[in-house]
């Protein structure tokens, strides 16, 4: 074989002095060189245009994860806020219910002590 990089649609690529580079040499006498370049033409619009779409939508879902957020953080500070009132309020019930409990056990021993007083004699 006289040339390894030899492609059959008249491509070949040469070794260039750097290795970062690859160098194509086209080979008129295979093809119609405008059609192959208009229809190349064409498909980098279409990528062109699909990575637009895809750069939009990507911002519309930025937008709505940055909306998203917003709102966890805004209903984490209503819970936050919601479970300090209700501590509060359970506190405060607790407080009340052992008040609560002091007082029926001395109108208990009261009742009991009175009773007890009135039915000796």
């Amino acid at each position: 074989m006289a040339n390894p990089y030899r492609s059959s649609d008249g491509l070949s690529a040469r070794q260039g002095s750097n290795s970062d580079e690859i160098q194509l040499r086209i080979d008129p006498v295979h093809g119609d060189l405008d059609e192959e370049i208009s229809g190349l033409h064409s498909q980098v619009r279409r990528l062109k245009s699909v990575a637009q779409e895809i750069e939009a939508e990507t911002r519309i879902q930025n937008d709505i994860l940055s909306d998203l957020q917003l709102a966890m953080s805004q209903a984490g500070a209503g819970v936050r806020n919601g479970m300090r009132r209700l501590n509060r309020t359970i506190t405060q019930q607790r407080s009340n219910h052992i008040l609560q409990v002091i007082i029926f056990g001395l109108v208990c021993f009261s009742v009991v002590y009175f009773w007890s007083k009135l039915v000796r004699r």
